[in-house]
């Protein structure tokens, strides 16, 4: 899969029934992801955030996207590039949209033998390896699924990765989203 691009993703989080659209600059080399989250109508009492995530140091800035607090809270996830990873089990080839306006795609999983079910569940286009859709489970329940669409190859500006000056006295707690 490429290794730096910018894009837009829908998330969508089943647990809460929440779609969290955002601009995302994905940068594999150096471990890092920025997640801007799109304001896309007025929802009451939302907060909007932007996110830095430093793997390699193990640390995530939540920037409010208004008055610019800023929280600084460790990572304890490891690094999970949008690819297809060695181990992954070939599920299916298809093609998605229409007649005349078709993109092949490949199904992936860390589905094993011994195993019925998958956590991981991943569609990449054939041509170039461009993330589509990955889907989560956790106690055969699905948690997530993430759509990725309007991909560019390559960082246009590397500085969205510099945390804003407000994080030079960021809080060490998370912040909610709400009101």
């Amino acid at each position: 899969a490429p290794l730096q691009w910018e894009g837009r993703t829908v998330a969508y989080d089943h647990v809460t029934g929440r779609n969290t659209r955002a601009s995302v600059t994905y940068d594999s080399p150096n471990q890092r992801l920025r997640v801007l989250e799109e304001k896309k109508g007025l929802i009451p009492c939302k907060k909007f955030f932007e996110y830095i995530y430093f793997y390699k140091d193990a640390v995530m800035f939540q920037i409010e996207q208004v008055t610019k607090l800023c929280t600084k809270v460790p990572l304890s996830d490891p690094w999970d590039p949008f690819d297809i990873p060695d181990n992954s089990t070939y599920e299916d080839q298809y093609y998605i949209g229409g007649p005349g306006d078709q993109i092949m795609v490949q199904e992936w999983s860390d589905r094993k033998r011994a195993r019925k079910l998958e956590t991981w569940v991943g569609v990449y286009t054939v041509k170039d390896c461009y993330p589509v859709q990955e889907t989560y489970t956790k106690n055969y329940s699905v948690t997530t699924s993430t759509r990725f669409f309007d991909l560019k190859l390559g960082i246009s500006d590397p500085s969205v990765f510099i945390p804003p000056s407000t994080c030079q006295t960021a809080q060490p707690e998370k912040m909610r989203d709400a009101c």
